[in-house]
């Protein structure tokens, strides 16, 4: 696929990544989730934006529109941030069966590293997008409270979908002690974000029922 993948179409989008491709693949799709999530709370913003009924809240919800959007193209970018991390790995599987397995071992352990921290670093910036969503499920316009859950479970799927891109990485890893250490970050990650995430989608889900 060439070019830059955020200029694609859904469509083209969706067929790269059906195809035999190494990229577009899971940590992509999963970045784009992402970003529809947070797109999905900056709309829950802008339906919120101007009514009386919330104008206790209007300074805030002017600057959550910005930061959500803002969000948004940063997760966005994250698909072609995930394919140029694959990058390296991919040329680390390709080496010639007759080089020097010290260099072998050297060159794919940077590769994986690089490849863990692609996901990682999504992982982040989705963090970023649960903590926005989680305040405009509390003062988002009850009309679109919805939409904040809708978001918060994509935000909640690209997480974990990420971090199975950090595990499956961190496995071939011969350095076990670097290796711990992006494991035990995506770990802390996971966490804090499933608990904000299931919080929210019950708060949501039970003052829509």
């Amino acid at each position: 696929m060439g070019g830059n993948m955020t200029e694609y179409t859904l469509k083209q989008f969706q067929k790269d990544l059906a195809s035999q491709a190494p990229v577009p693949g899971g940590g992509g799709a999963c970045a784009y989730v992402a970003a529809l999530g947070m797109s999905l709370g900056t709309m829950v913003a802008n339906l919120t934006t101007g009514k009386k009924k919330y104008e206790q809240y209007q300074e805030e919800i002017d600057k959550l529109i910005t930061q959500t959007g803002k969000i948004s193209d940063e997760l966005l970018e994250g698909i072609e941030k995930d394919a140029k991390a694959f990058k390296p790995l991919a040329k680390a599987y390709g080496l010639p069966k007759d080089t020097d397995e010290q260099k072998k071992e050297k060159v794919m352990e940077t590769a994986l590293i690089t490849a863990s921290e692609a996901p990682l670093e999504l992982m982040e910036k989705i963090m970023e997008a649960v903590i926005l969503l989680d305040r405009l499920s509390e003062i988002g316009s009850r009309i679109a409270i919805s939409d904040a859950g809708v978001g918060i479970q994509f935000a909640k799927a690209a997480l974990n979908g990420a971090s199975l891109n950090v595990f499956i990485n961190t496995k071939l890893m011969k350095d076990t002690a670097k290796a711990k250490e992006l494991n035990d970050k995506a770990d802390a990650i996971l966490k804090r974000g499933n608990e904000a995430a299931d919080r929210i989608y019950k708060t949501v889900l039970d003052s829509i029922r």
